[in-house]
Protein backbone atom coordinates (compact mmCIF):
# COMPACT_ATOMS: atom_id res chain seq x y z
CA UNK A 1 0.00 0.00 0.00
CA UNK A 2 1.32 3.44 -0.93
CA UNK A 3 2.20 5.31 2.28
CA UNK A 4 0.57 8.59 1.29
CA UNK A 5 -2.63 7.04 -0.12
CA UNK A 6 -3.02 4.69 2.86
CA UNK A 7 -2.57 7.41 5.50
CA UNK A 8 -4.90 9.85 3.84
CA UNK A 9 -7.61 7.22 3.34
CA UNK A 10 -7.42 6.20 6.99
CA UNK A 11 -7.36 9.83 8.10
CA UNK A 12 -10.52 10.64 6.15
CA UNK A 13 -12.32 7.64 7.65
CA UNK A 14 -11.29 8.59 11.19
CA UNK A 15 -12.23 12.24 10.83
CA UNK A 16 -15.61 11.34 9.39
CA UNK A 17 -16.41 9.31 12.49
CA UNK A 18 -17.85 10.99 15.58
CA UNK A 19 -16.05 8.46 17.78
CA UNK A 20 -12.86 9.89 19.26
CA UNK A 21 -11.68 6.38 20.02
CA UNK A 22 -11.23 5.81 16.29
CA UNK A 23 -8.99 8.86 16.06
CA UNK A 24 -6.95 7.69 19.06
CA UNK A 25 -6.60 4.23 17.53
CA UNK A 26 -5.51 5.67 14.19
CA UNK A 27 -3.01 7.94 15.96
CA UNK A 28 -1.57 4.89 17.69
CA UNK A 29 -1.26 3.08 14.32
CA UNK A 30 0.37 6.10 12.68
CA UNK A 31 2.81 6.30 15.60
CA UNK A 32 3.63 2.61 15.18
CA UNK A 33 4.33 3.18 11.52
CA UNK A 34 6.51 6.24 12.13
CA UNK A 35 8.51 4.71 14.99
CA UNK A 36 9.17 1.59 12.90
CA UNK A 37 10.49 3.58 9.95
CA UNK A 38 12.14 6.43 11.83
CA UNK A 39 15.31 7.54 10.09
CA UNK A 40 14.26 6.12 6.72
CA UNK A 41 11.56 8.56 5.61
CA UNK A 42 12.07 11.35 3.10
CA UNK A 43 11.36 14.94 4.07
CA UNK A 44 8.11 14.81 2.09
CA UNK A 45 6.97 11.70 3.96
CA UNK A 46 7.83 13.26 7.33
CA UNK A 47 5.76 16.31 6.31
CA UNK A 48 2.85 14.00 5.53
CA UNK A 49 3.13 12.33 8.93
CA UNK A 50 3.25 15.81 10.47
CA UNK A 51 -0.02 16.80 8.80
CA UNK A 52 -1.76 13.58 9.77
CA UNK A 53 -0.50 13.52 13.36
CA UNK A 54 -1.22 17.17 14.09
CA UNK A 55 -4.74 16.74 12.75
CA UNK A 56 -5.43 13.61 14.79
CA UNK A 57 -4.10 15.17 18.00
CA UNK A 58 -7.02 17.60 18.14
CA UNK A 59 -9.83 16.66 20.51
CA UNK A 60 -8.54 13.25 21.62
CA UNK A 61 -8.27 12.39 25.29
CA UNK A 62 -5.28 13.40 27.41
CA UNK A 63 -4.07 9.86 28.10
CA UNK A 64 -3.86 9.09 24.38
CA UNK A 65 -1.95 12.35 23.72
CA UNK A 66 0.44 11.59 26.57
CA UNK A 67 1.18 8.07 25.31
CA UNK A 68 1.71 9.36 21.80
CA UNK A 69 4.00 12.18 22.93
CA UNK A 70 6.12 9.84 25.01
CA UNK A 71 6.70 7.59 21.98
CA UNK A 72 7.84 10.47 19.78
CA UNK A 73 9.79 12.37 22.42
CA UNK A 74 13.26 10.99 21.70
CA UNK A 75 13.07 10.52 17.92
CA UNK A 76 15.54 12.79 16.09
CA UNK A 77 13.28 13.06 13.02
CA UNK A 78 9.93 13.47 14.78
CA UNK A 79 7.65 15.88 12.87
CA UNK A 80 8.36 19.37 14.14
CA UNK A 81 4.84 20.82 14.07
CA UNK A 82 3.50 17.81 15.96
CA UNK A 83 6.30 18.04 18.52
CA UNK A 84 5.53 21.72 19.06
CA UNK A 85 1.83 20.95 19.59
CA UNK A 86 2.76 18.38 22.21
CA UNK A 87 5.28 20.68 23.92
CA UNK A 88 2.73 23.47 24.25
CA UNK A 89 -0.09 21.19 25.39
CA UNK A 90 -1.58 22.56 28.62
CA UNK A 91 -1.46 19.12 30.22
CA UNK A 92 2.02 18.61 31.77
CA UNK A 93 1.81 14.84 31.36
CA UNK A 94 1.54 15.36 27.60
CA UNK A 95 4.17 18.07 27.28
CA UNK A 96 6.81 16.89 29.78
CA UNK A 97 8.40 13.97 27.84
CA UNK A 98 8.74 16.11 24.73
CA UNK A 99 10.05 19.15 26.61
CA UNK A 100 12.63 17.10 28.44
CA UNK A 101 13.88 14.91 25.61
CA UNK A 102 12.91 15.97 22.09
CA UNK A 103 15.84 17.14 19.92
CA UNK A 104 13.29 18.75 17.60
CA UNK A 105 12.62 21.69 19.92
CA UNK A 106 14.85 24.65 19.18
CA UNK A 107 16.11 27.28 21.61
CA UNK A 108 13.44 29.83 20.67
CA UNK A 109 10.60 27.35 21.24
CA UNK A 110 11.98 26.27 24.60
CA UNK A 111 12.41 29.87 25.76
CA UNK A 112 8.88 30.72 24.61
CA UNK A 113 7.48 27.69 26.41
CA UNK A 114 9.34 28.62 29.59
CA UNK A 115 7.94 32.16 29.42
CA UNK A 116 4.33 31.12 28.95
CA UNK A 117 3.57 27.67 30.38
CA UNK A 118 3.18 26.13 33.83
CA UNK A 119 5.82 25.34 36.44
CA UNK A 120 5.52 21.66 35.53
CA UNK A 121 6.46 22.54 31.96
CA UNK A 122 9.45 24.53 33.24
CA UNK A 123 10.51 21.63 35.46
CA UNK A 124 10.56 19.32 32.43
CA UNK A 125 12.65 21.78 30.40
CA UNK A 126 15.10 22.08 33.30
CA UNK A 127 15.86 18.37 32.92
CA UNK A 128 17.06 18.52 29.31
CA UNK A 129 20.54 17.20 28.67
CA UNK A 130 21.60 20.57 27.26
CA UNK A 131 20.29 24.04 28.10
CA UNK A 132 21.51 27.29 26.55
CA UNK A 133 21.74 30.67 28.24
CA UNK A 134 18.52 32.21 26.80
CA UNK A 135 16.54 29.24 28.15
CA UNK A 136 18.16 29.15 31.60
CA UNK A 137 17.65 32.91 31.89
CA UNK A 138 13.88 32.34 31.73
CA UNK A 139 13.93 29.24 33.95
CA UNK A 140 15.83 31.07 36.68
CA UNK A 141 13.61 34.15 36.46
CA UNK A 142 10.18 32.46 36.23
CA UNK A 143 10.74 29.06 37.79
CA UNK A 144 9.80 28.10 41.34
CA UNK A 145 12.27 26.57 43.81
CA UNK A 146 12.04 23.11 42.26
CA UNK A 147 12.75 24.49 38.80
CA UNK A 148 15.70 26.56 40.07
CA UNK A 149 17.15 23.53 41.88
CA UNK A 150 16.85 21.26 38.85
CA UNK A 151 18.35 23.89 36.56
CA UNK A 152 21.27 24.58 38.91
CA UNK A 153 21.91 20.86 39.30
CA UNK A 154 21.90 20.23 35.55
CA UNK A 155 25.48 19.71 34.36
CA UNK A 156 24.45 20.44 30.78
CA UNK A 157 22.99 23.85 31.62
CA UNK A 158 24.85 27.00 30.68
CA UNK A 159 24.19 30.35 32.35
CA UNK A 160 24.64 33.93 31.24
CA UNK A 161 26.30 36.34 33.65
CA UNK A 162 22.90 37.81 34.43
CA UNK A 163 21.34 34.37 34.85
CA UNK A 164 24.02 33.23 37.27
CA UNK A 165 23.67 36.46 39.22
CA UNK A 166 19.91 35.93 39.50
CA UNK A 167 20.41 32.31 40.53
CA UNK A 168 22.90 33.37 43.18
CA UNK A 169 20.47 35.95 44.54
CA UNK A 170 17.77 33.30 44.81
CA UNK A 171 20.13 31.10 46.82
CA UNK A 172 20.52 33.69 49.56
CA UNK A 173 17.82 32.08 51.69
CA UNK A 174 17.86 28.62 50.15
CA UNK A 175 20.66 26.43 51.47
CA UNK A 176 19.88 23.50 49.15
CA UNK A 177 20.03 25.75 46.09
CA UNK A 178 23.28 27.28 47.33
CA UNK A 179 24.83 23.81 47.57
CA UNK A 180 23.74 23.03 43.99
CA UNK A 181 25.44 26.19 42.76
CA UNK A 182 28.60 25.58 44.79
CA UNK A 183 28.90 22.13 43.22
CA UNK A 184 28.99 23.51 39.67
CA UNK A 185 32.48 23.60 38.11
CA UNK A 186 31.56 26.51 35.82
CA UNK A 187 30.41 29.02 38.43
CA UNK A 188 32.33 32.32 38.21
CA UNK A 189 34.41 32.93 41.30
CA UNK A 190 32.68 36.24 42.01
CA UNK A 191 29.34 34.41 42.10
CA UNK A 192 30.86 31.88 44.48
CA UNK A 193 32.08 34.68 46.73
CA UNK A 194 28.68 36.33 46.62
CA UNK A 195 27.19 33.09 47.85
CA UNK A 196 29.78 32.85 50.64
CA UNK A 197 28.96 36.36 51.80
CA UNK A 198 25.18 35.98 51.75
CA UNK A 199 25.14 32.46 53.15
CA UNK A 200 27.49 33.45 55.96
CA UNK A 201 25.30 36.44 56.82
CA UNK A 202 22.16 34.29 56.76
CA UNK A 203 23.74 31.65 59.00
CA UNK A 204 25.07 34.32 61.37
CA UNK A 205 21.64 35.92 61.80
CA UNK A 206 19.98 32.59 62.52
CA UNK A 207 22.62 31.54 65.04
CA UNK A 208 22.64 34.87 66.82
CA UNK A 209 18.85 34.84 67.06
CA UNK A 210 19.00 31.37 68.59
CA UNK A 211 21.68 32.35 71.16
CA UNK A 212 22.35 36.12 71.44
CA UNK A 213 24.83 35.55 74.31
CA UNK A 214 27.21 33.84 71.91
CA UNK A 215 26.97 36.55 69.22
CA UNK A 216 30.65 37.55 69.32
CA UNK A 217 31.87 33.96 69.12
CA UNK A 218 29.46 33.23 66.29
CA UNK A 219 30.65 36.25 64.27
CA UNK A 220 34.26 35.23 64.76
CA UNK A 221 33.65 31.62 63.72
CA UNK A 222 31.65 32.61 60.63
CA UNK A 223 34.30 35.14 59.58
CA UNK A 224 37.09 32.59 59.96
CA UNK A 225 35.16 30.02 57.97
CA UNK A 226 34.40 32.55 55.23
CA UNK A 227 38.07 33.57 55.00
CA UNK A 228 39.09 29.93 54.62
CA UNK A 229 36.55 29.39 51.85
CA UNK A 230 37.71 32.51 50.01
CA UNK A 231 41.36 31.47 50.32
CA UNK A 232 40.53 28.02 48.95
CA UNK A 233 38.58 29.53 46.04
CA UNK A 234 41.49 31.82 45.15
CA UNK A 235 44.05 29.03 45.40
CA UNK A 236 42.11 26.94 42.89
CA UNK A 237 41.64 29.76 40.40
CA UNK A 238 44.16 30.06 37.55
CA UNK A 239 42.48 33.32 36.54
CA UNK A 240 43.22 34.80 39.96
CA UNK A 241 46.86 33.70 39.72
CA UNK A 242 47.27 35.40 36.33
CA UNK A 243 45.54 38.55 37.58
CA UNK A 244 47.74 38.68 40.67
CA UNK A 245 50.93 38.40 38.62
CA UNK A 246 49.86 41.03 36.06
CA UNK A 247 48.49 43.62 38.49
CA UNK A 248 51.34 43.16 41.00
CA UNK A 249 53.83 43.84 38.21
CA UNK A 250 52.00 47.05 37.30
CA UNK A 251 51.94 48.10 40.96
CA UNK A 252 55.65 47.43 41.42
CA UNK A 253 56.52 49.54 38.38
CA UNK A 254 54.27 52.43 39.45
CA UNK A 255 51.82 51.92 36.59
CA UNK A 256 48.77 50.90 38.64
CA UNK A 257 46.41 53.86 38.64
CA UNK A 258 42.74 54.79 38.30
CA UNK A 259 42.77 54.38 34.52
CA UNK A 260 43.98 50.80 34.95
CA UNK A 261 41.21 50.04 37.44
CA UNK A 262 38.63 51.42 35.02
CA UNK A 263 40.15 49.26 32.29
CA UNK A 264 39.88 46.13 34.44
CA UNK A 265 36.23 46.90 35.11
CA UNK A 266 35.70 47.38 31.38
CA UNK A 267 37.18 43.92 30.82
CA UNK A 268 34.70 42.52 33.38
CA UNK A 269 37.69 41.08 35.23
CA UNK A 270 36.66 40.53 38.83
CA UNK A 271 40.11 39.24 39.84
CA UNK A 272 42.12 42.10 38.32
CA UNK A 273 39.77 44.68 39.82
CA UNK A 274 39.93 43.07 43.27
CA UNK A 275 43.73 42.72 43.23
CA UNK A 276 44.16 46.30 42.03
CA UNK A 277 41.95 47.74 44.78
CA UNK A 278 43.67 45.55 47.36
CA UNK A 279 47.13 46.83 46.39
CA UNK A 280 46.04 50.45 46.09
CA UNK A 281 44.30 50.46 49.47
CA UNK A 282 46.69 48.13 51.30
CA UNK A 283 43.72 46.00 52.38
CA UNK A 284 43.69 42.18 52.31
CA UNK A 285 42.26 40.72 49.11
CA UNK A 286 39.54 38.92 51.07
CA UNK A 287 38.14 42.18 52.40
CA UNK A 288 38.05 43.67 48.91
CA UNK A 289 36.32 40.63 47.44
CA UNK A 290 33.65 40.72 50.13
CA UNK A 291 33.08 44.44 49.55
CA UNK A 292 32.64 43.88 45.80
CA UNK A 293 30.06 41.12 46.10
CA UNK A 294 27.95 42.57 48.89
CA UNK A 295 24.90 44.74 48.36
CA UNK A 296 25.95 47.54 50.76
CA UNK A 297 27.94 50.28 49.01
CA UNK A 298 29.39 52.03 52.08
CA UNK A 299 32.74 50.23 52.03
CA UNK A 300 33.22 50.88 48.32
CA UNK A 301 32.50 54.60 48.79
CA UNK A 302 34.98 54.86 51.67
CA UNK A 303 37.63 52.85 49.83
CA UNK A 304 37.28 54.87 46.63
CA UNK A 305 37.38 58.24 48.38
CA UNK A 306 40.37 57.22 50.51
CA UNK A 307 42.53 56.21 47.54
CA UNK A 308 41.46 59.19 45.42
CA UNK A 309 39.19 57.60 42.83
CA UNK A 310 36.73 59.78 40.90
CA UNK A 311 32.96 59.32 41.04
CA UNK A 312 32.92 57.84 37.52
CA UNK A 313 35.27 55.05 38.56
CA UNK A 314 33.47 54.59 41.87
CA UNK A 315 30.17 54.28 40.01
CA UNK A 316 31.71 51.69 37.70
CA UNK A 317 32.81 49.66 40.75
CA UNK A 318 29.35 49.92 42.33
CA UNK A 319 27.66 48.67 39.15
CA UNK A 320 30.30 46.01 38.46
CA UNK A 321 28.18 43.10 39.70
CA UNK A 322 25.41 42.24 37.17
CA UNK A 323 21.94 42.35 38.64
CA UNK A 324 23.21 44.27 41.64
CA UNK A 325 20.91 46.56 43.58
CA UNK A 326 23.41 49.34 42.93
CA UNK A 327 22.19 49.63 39.34
CA UNK A 328 18.98 51.43 40.31
CA UNK A 329 19.16 55.13 39.50
CA UNK A 330 17.71 56.19 42.86
CA UNK A 331 20.27 54.12 44.75
CA UNK A 332 23.09 55.51 42.64
CA UNK A 333 21.91 59.06 43.29
CA UNK A 334 22.04 58.36 47.03
CA UNK A 335 25.55 56.93 46.67
CA UNK A 336 26.66 59.98 44.68
CA UNK A 337 25.37 62.30 47.40
CA UNK A 338 27.20 60.28 50.08
CA UNK A 339 30.38 60.28 47.98
CA UNK A 340 30.28 64.08 47.67
CA UNK A 341 29.72 64.52 51.43
CA UNK A 342 32.47 62.12 52.43
CA UNK A 343 35.72 63.98 53.21
CA UNK A 344 39.01 62.35 52.11
CA UNK A 345 40.48 62.52 55.62
CA UNK A 346 37.41 60.81 57.10
CA UNK A 347 37.60 58.08 54.46
CA UNK A 348 41.34 57.56 55.12
CA UNK A 349 40.69 57.24 58.83
CA UNK A 350 37.96 54.67 58.20
CA UNK A 351 40.24 52.78 55.84
CA UNK A 352 42.94 52.65 58.51
CA UNK A 353 40.38 51.23 60.92
CA UNK A 354 39.50 48.55 58.37
CA UNK A 355 43.19 47.66 58.01
CA UNK A 356 43.66 47.32 61.76
CA UNK A 357 40.52 45.25 62.14
CA UNK A 358 41.48 42.89 59.34
CA UNK A 359 45.03 42.46 60.63
CA UNK A 360 43.72 41.79 64.13
CA UNK A 361 41.90 38.80 62.67
CA UNK A 362 38.49 40.01 63.76
CA UNK A 363 36.90 39.11 60.45
CA UNK A 364 35.25 41.10 57.72
CA UNK A 365 34.09 44.63 58.21
CA UNK A 366 30.32 44.95 58.10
Amino acid sequence: MNLETGLIDQLEIALASPELSKRAELLRQVADLFVLGSGKFTDEQVDLFDEVMSTLLKDIECAARATFGSRLSRLPDAPRRTIRLLAFDDAPEVAAPVLEHSPQLDEASLAENARTKSQDHLLAIAGRSRLTEPVTDVLVERGNSDVAMRTAGNGGARFSVQGMSRLTSRARDNGALAMCIWARPDIPRESLLKLFAHASEMVRRKLEAADPRQAALIRSAIAESSDELQTTARAGSSEHARALAEVSSLHSSGQLDEARVLGFIGERSFDKTAVALSLMSNLPIGAIERALVRSEPEQILILAKAIGLSWDTTKAILTFQPGSAHEGKERLDECFASFLRLKPNTAKAALQFYRLRERAGQGPVH
